[in-house]
């Protein structure tokens, strides 16, 4: 009889979940600053947010990770930056000044948008590019896990869409405990 041997034989086995749905979504307003002195007009996408993990299959429940803790992680994410105009706080060709309940943003100096505090997103980045926000979207994802203490993971990627067909993905190779 062919089959499956009855005595088992060590073998290094990894898994993949991903997780993409309609919730995991953002629309936000955002600019990016080009080589010299160009700054790309203020525009919006409908970005799309899918997310990957790799590792071992527990013993004990049979799966990498329950679904439900990547879609809650992602969700909380996207939720932050969704209807916001995302702003790269990290960015040598742009200042922020803070007026009340205003936030100015200067290009090389010289004014060029003031916006509502409140329909900001400060993120700690160079730029608003897709890969800029696959890769901090995707280390905030791998801190919660972290805290979470689901520690045996091997990579992450996550995927930003900020147009169908269009997207940038991040990868990061985990070290598990």
């Amino acid at each position: 009889m062919v089959g499956i041997p009855t005595e088992s034989v060590p073998v290094q086995s990894k898994f993949r979940v991903e997780v993409s749905k309609d919730y995991l979504v953002f629309a936000s307003a955002h600019f990016i600053t080009f080589r010299g002195h160009q700054c790309e007009s203020l525009h919006g996408h409908n970005y799309r947010v899918g997310i990957a993990v790799e590792g071992a299959v527990d013993s004990e429940c049979l799966f990498v990770l329950d679904f439900s803790v990547l879609k809650q992680i992602v969700r909380s994410l996207v939720d932050e930056i969704d209807h916001k105009v995302l702003l790269p706080t990290e960015n040598q060709k742009l200042a922020f000044r803070e007026n009340g309940a205003q936030i100015a943003v200067d290009y090389f100096g010289e004014p060029k948008y003031v916006f509502p505090k409140s329909d900001c997103a400060l993120l700690p980045i160079a730029n608003t590019t897709a890969e800029m926000l696959a890769q901090y979207l995707g280390r905030s994802v791998r801190q919660q896990l972290d805290k979470g203490g689901y520690r045996h993971l091997t990579l992450l990627e996550l995927e930003v869409e900020e147009n169908y067909g269009q997207s940038a993905t991040y990868r990061e190779s985990l070290a598990p405990d």
